[in-house]
């Protein structure tokens, strides 16, 4: 049995969830979402408990019971409290600001780069310090992987963009008159 798969989710009380065939609805504080699933996984809804179940111990099927009750736990949260990631930007003149609904990003290039985040996806900016928040858990990390991957933080000198709590291991570079014959 998948260690994942067969734990309860818990309902918080703001939240009212609708069961389909293909989705389920959750709808929340923070928005709505509908969270696809697969036809074959069964979903038994109580009061303020979920659990997902799988009709057989076959391959595929323990490989969706862990997965979709993920998706599904996620998609609870996200409308509850929302996720968020941080990002922050090392490197002399390097910066980020907020015009309208798109973030400039100043990375050292000979012209600022202008991202316009899905309509989902909320960004704040200050100088130095990038967040990105929304419901939708994927979509937070494809944005932030997008904004990162402007400019990675490059091991040399340590400039670029990062993660928050991110670890970027340092080399130590040329060294001078090194080498003897």
């Amino acid at each position: 049995m998948s260690r994942v798969g067969k734990m309860i989710i818990e309902i918080p009380e703001k939240v009212s969830i609708k069961l389909n065939d293909s989705f389920v609805g959750i709808t929340g504080p923070k928005g709505s979402i509908n969270v696809p699933f697969h036809s074959d996984m069964k979903l038994k809804l109580d009061d303020k408990t979920l659990l997902v179940e799988r009709p057989s111990d076959s391959r595929a099927h323990r490989s969706l019971h862990g997965t979709t009750r993920q998706l599904i736990a996620n998609g609870i949260h996200g409308v509850n409290e929302g996720f968020s990631k941080n990002l922050e930007i090392r490197g002399v003149g390097y910066q980020a600001n907020m015009q309208g609904k798109y973030l400039v990003l100043q990375l050292g290039y000979s012209h600022d780069i202008f991202f316009e985040p899905p309509e989902e996806i909320e960004i704040k900016a200050n100088k130095t310090e990038i967040t990105i928040s929304g419901i939708n858990k994927q979509l937070v990390g494809e944005v932030s992987a997008k904004i990162r991957s402007f400019r990675t933080p490059e091991p040399y000198k340590g400039k670029g963009i990062r993660y928050k709590d991110e670890y970027v291991k340092t080399k130590q570079g040329k060294t001078v008159g090194g080498a003897t014959a």
